[in-house]
């Protein structure tokens, strides 16, 4: 569910008309709504009550500060996978204790980082890793508390660009190989084995996926403590789909209690990712139509939001819904292809859709677009991106200006 709703045949986010922040903050246009962002957590992290458990909001799926902020004060943890994204969680003000750094390539200044600030722990890919972990805490007089990512061998049945989980993965270790890291890891003298993890990928539309995880981690798990090691988290990661068409993902609560069942026996604590079950419903993309355009073959509307505004569809084929910002009674449907300025063929943020007639200047909202919109966006083209709001009720916060020319250029100084 969201707070994006029609009002008299306008739409609104929260309290405040979408056209009055196109006004303001022009097009395109990100817009999240703050309520959204607050249900769906208590939604998420309420699943998992009787258990002890941190919800980890996944930062890659929006990393905007007020976002985590945001969360930060409803609770939320953060999952890492860079400095940059070490960084922006320190400045929201979470707790280190709060944070655990996954990611397959950490370079050696993002492990110091992450070690200065006392992280809660690194979720490890690999053996090179995890000696170059215990060689740098090492070097700094310090112990680094890690689990190792295990790679369950299950198929997520998701798209294969976001499957993590399968033995072709360069995610984790399969298990025969963790169970070696493991003994390794009890023996190294700056490296303190606390977790496991495991993270199968995104957009997952059924819970037996998890299910089948969970059965081959807690037989894992029976034979770390044969080795004698005190294993305190179990970190599922994320991955719970959304609706962008007619997918039917479970509720969060089916979910916990699902996995709450598999656990009963353990005494863990459970660590989960959430991301996009937590934002991507939270936001929209507005975009103003520049021009209509019709040939032999097809109807297009070019609008000035593309693809380095919002990649998925592009990258993934990923459907998003589409409709008018001004709803009007009588129009007819036309099938047309919704486009970009970029100049690549791929710039589409729709396909052979069926859309109310749309005129020149009409607004259009992107919906399902908080989670991996912005924060996979580029300048691509030499194309400021857009700004960012959050609206809370009736109030408007500015969570981002759009980027202007000058912005383009000030990496740059050098050359001018």
């Amino acid at each position: 569910m969201h707070y994006f709703e029609y009002r008299n045949d306008e739409l609104y986010a929260e309290e405040v008309s979408v056209n009055e922040l196109v006004r303001e903050f022009d097009t395109p246009l990100y817009i999240y709504s703050a309520k959204t962002l607050r249900r769906h957590f208590r939604a998420f992290d309420s699943a998992f009550e009787g258990i002890d458990h941190l919800t980890c909001y996944s930062v890659k799926a929006n990393s905007n500060i007020c976002v985590l902020k945001l969360l930060s004060e409803m609770g939320s943890g953060m999952d890492i996978v860079s400095g940059g994204e070490l960084f922006r969680t320190l400045k929201a003000g979470i707790d280190p204790q709060k944070i655990v750094y996954s990611g397959v390539g950490k370079r050696e200044n993002e492990i110091r980082e992450a070690l200065i600030s006392n992280i809660l722990m690194f979720n490890v890919e690999s053996r090179q890793e995890l000696e170059k972990i215990d060689r740098i805490a090492g070097e700094m007089d310090t112990q680094a508390r890690i689990s190792l990512r295990i790679n369950p061998d299950v198929d997520p049945k998701t798209h294969p660009y976001i499957a993590t989980g399968l033995q072709k993965s360069k995610f984790g270790l399969d298990l025969e190989q963790a169970l070696e890291s493991y003994r390794l890891a009890g023996d190294l003298p700056h490296i303190l084995p606390i977790g496991i993890d495991c993270h199968i990928g995104s957009q997952l539309t059924s819970v037996e996926p998890f299910l089948e995880a969970l059965e081959r981690i807690k037989i894992f798990h029976g034979h770390l403590q044969e080795m004698g090691l005190e294993i305190k988290y179990l970190d599922l990661g994320g991955g719970l789909g959304i609706t962008y068409d007619q997918e039917a993902p479970p509720h969060p609560a089916e979910f916990g209690q699902a996995v709450r069942e598999s656990l009963k026996d353990l005494d863990l604590t459970l660590i989960l990712e959430p991301g996009r079950v937590i934002a991507g419903n939270a936001g929209i993309l507005v975009t103003r139509v520049l021009y209509t355009k019709s040939t032999p073959s097809k109807n297009f509307l070019i609008v000035d939001a593309a693809m380095n505004d919002l990649l998925r569809p592009s990258l993934y084929g990923s459907y998003h819904h589409i409709a008018p910002v001004e709803q009007k009674n009588g129009k007819t449907l036309q099938t047309v292809d919704v486009v970009g300025p970029i100049c690549e063929s791929g710039d589409f943020l729709a396909q052979g859709r069926e859309l109310p007639e749309t005129a020149q200047d009409e607004l259009l909202a992107i919906f399902s677009a908080g989670a991996y919109g912005f924060t996979m966006s580029s300048q691509y083209n030499s194309r400021p991106r857009p700004a960012e709001v959050l609206v809370d009720k009736d109030e408007i916060t500015l969570a981002r200006r759009k980027e202007i020319y000058f912005d383009l250029l000030q990496l740059e100084e050098q050359c001018y």
